[in-house]
């Protein structure tokens, strides 16, 4: 995963193989969008107007599968130390595996 900060976007990261692209925003939130060929990754990841790039060629020609970025379950993590509510179980994403953690956390 890239972190990146344009608009509502948090994070960015690209599966070759099974051409996935998984793309996170500042709220937790997640798309996991399929068929993405590389050329269009290479031109997301590298634009300075990655914003843009997503909502014109991502949002708009992809379907996406939502889900919930990393930042929930270190949430609930934190909580649980300060005193919040008890960590939730949180369900495995199985393409968690494929985009890993933002940074290598």
């Amino acid at each position: 995963m890239k972190k990146i900060s344009a608009g509502k976007l948090r994070a960015i990261g690209y599966d070759a193989p099974t051409r996935v692209l998984r793309v996170e925003f500042d709220d937790g939130s997640a798309i996991d969008y399929a068929n993405v060929g590389r050329e269009l990754w290479q031109r997301f990841s590298t634009s300075g107007s990655a914003w843009s790039v997503y909502r014109d060629n991502i949002e708009e020609e992809f379907a996406g599968t939502r889900g919930r970025a990393q930042v929930a379950s270190k949430r609930a993590a934190l909580d649980a130390l300060f005193g919040g509510t008890e960590p939730a179980e949180v369900k495995k994403n199985p393409l968690d595996d494929l985009f890993g953690k933002p940074d290598g956390q």
